[in-house]
């Protein structure tokens, strides 16, 4: 296991702060945020002076009804080599539905969701992590990640998962502590509990960041100071294993590089205690009893079966497969073959709540309904914020108008590409219907548009085109 110390997730917008902060060992980039032929400067000078860097993924969706992109594989394991890094990372969780399993469009979350912990769910995510191992040049590991909303019907705790994924598959874990608080608040769910039952032997690292709440609602926002509860998980957590390295993340409100510096020293203090540091003896740390094996393991914790629970259109959440009816006249077709039927189930749910989140669809049945609706506003607010991001000519433009009238456009527009062309197509949105009132700024939008679509706004044809697609995707 990589020995990597005190880190901080290098930001852009902190790329002077990181260089200069005093005992920064490493640093975690967004592998998205960078091209494997152009690294930043800032992350060149980094290696240079010996700092390791680690790739971030946060858009394979491992654990999601579709097998990995490939493309997105290659691209993450070319990064990983440019870097010269040790290991990349991703999260379990989706982040697209939809596609040809379910025969309907695909959608993007453009944010990381929970996966239901099934079995269905857990054979998937296995499958696709094996994928994923055999596709990287460098060791993999993943991240538990945060949630506002639980699946009806699973049937494992989040540390029986993440302990059997282990097992099965020989991954690597990105233990996040600010997630599993995030969880407690939001889902009841004992960090306690969830790092005695995790395989300590297999962290890679562990992450730390703040947040807030707001309604009873914690909101994982990496723009917040780290508070008290997250650097008690984390004193758990060091008295049980001493994790190989520790990572500070900040995405946004950057505060300046004096508080970082204390926030790290702070982390430090606490994350670098060994096991038995707080009279635990070292024997009665879970996970020392050896290494986990790869393939065809046997489940390390086994979990109860439970009956299928209804979800949305007749999908199941967990249990037998779907029933097969042919039409009137014709044979049954012949069931898909077990790992395969896994996969359609837990696409038509995955698919399911993400409409609902994105599209407006009614909400699949066993949801907390009003805890989707959050998770529907804030998915929308983050696209807001990204888009002004990636165009920020936009709320140039528009000024105080540009998130209104966007979080009104997403309510009835799915993200369906990236956030550029989600840009495109909020602009696009706003044309059609005439808008802005301002003709100055209508003119300055519809040059925004030329120069980067390459093309006229569409004609009425295309436009009715659209509109049908748009009403299919709500239905």
């Amino acid at each position: 296991m990589t020995e990597l110390g005190i880190g901080i997730g290098w930001r852009p917008e902190i790329a002077d702060a990181v260089e200069a902060l005093p005992g920064v060992d490493w640093v975690e980039v967004v592998a998205e945020n960078i091209c494997a032929d152009h690294l930043p400067d800032s992350l060149t000078r980094l290696r240079e002076r010996g700092v390791t860097v680690v790739p971030h993924g946060v858009s394979l969706g491992l654990g999601g009804a579709d097998r990995p992109d490939p493309a997105r594989l290659a691209a993450l394991g070319e990064k990983a080599v440019a870097l010269g890094a040790p290991l990349v990372t991703e999260h379990i969780a989706f982040v697209r539905a939809g596609g040809p399993l379910t025969a309907t469009p695909l959608l993007e979350a453009g944010h990381l969701l929970p996966v239901p912990r099934t079995r269905d769910a857990l054979d998937v995510l296995c499958e696709n992590v094996r994928i994923a191992q055999d596709a990287l040049p460098v060791p993999l590991a993943l991240e538990n990640i945060a949630a506002l909303i639980a699946w009806p019907g699973e049937e494992m705790t989040e540390g029986q998962f993440l302990a059997e994924l282990v097992e099965r598959t020989g991954v690597r874990l990105l233990v996040d502590v600010a997630n599993l608080h995030t969880n407690h608040v939001n889902r009841g769910e004992d960090p306690a509990r969830a790092l005695s039952e995790l395989p300590v032997e297999a962290i890679a690292y562990v992450h730390v960041a703040g947040g807030v709440e707001r309604d009873g609602v914690w909101h994982d926002t990496h723009a917040h100071p780290v508070p008290p509860a997250v650097l008690d998980i984390l004193a758990d957590l060091a008295s049980r294993v001493s994790p190989p390295g520790v990572l500070l993340e900040r995405d946004d409100d950057f505060p300046p590089a004096e508080e970082l510096a204390e926030e790290l020293k702070a982390i430090a203090a606490v994350g670098t205690r060994s096991a038995g540091a707080e009279g635990v003896p070292p024997d009665e740390v879970r996970g020392k009893a050896g290494t986990p094996r790869r393939h065809g393991a046997r489940p390390l914790i086994p979990a109860p079966r439970r009956a299928p629970l209804l979800i949305g259109a007749g999908a199941r959440a967990s249990g037998g497969p779907m029933p097969v009816v042919a039409p009137a006249g014709q044979e049954a077709p012949e069931p898909p073959a077990p790992r395969e039927a896994a996969r359609q189930r837990l696409a038509v749910t995955q698919a399911a709540l993400l409409s609902a989140l994105v599209a407006g669809t009614p909400v699949p049945e066993g949801f907390d309904t009003r805890r989707v609706g959050v998770q529907s506003r804030a998915l929308a607010a983050k696209r807001a914020g990204v888009v002004a991001k990636v165009a920020p000519e936009l709320p140039e433009i528009l000024g105080k108008g540009f998130r209104p009238a966007f979080l009104a456009y997403a309510r009835s527009r799915p993200m369906t590409g990236g956030y550029r062309r989600d840009a495109l197509d909020f602009v696009e949105h706003l044309l059609l219907a005439g808008r802005p009132e301002d003709p100055a700024a209508r003119r300055r939008l519809t040059e925004w548009w030329q120069d980067r679509s390459g093309s006229r706004p569409p004609g009425r044809a295309t436009r009715l085109v659209r509109a049908a697609r748009h009403a299919l995707v709500r239905r």
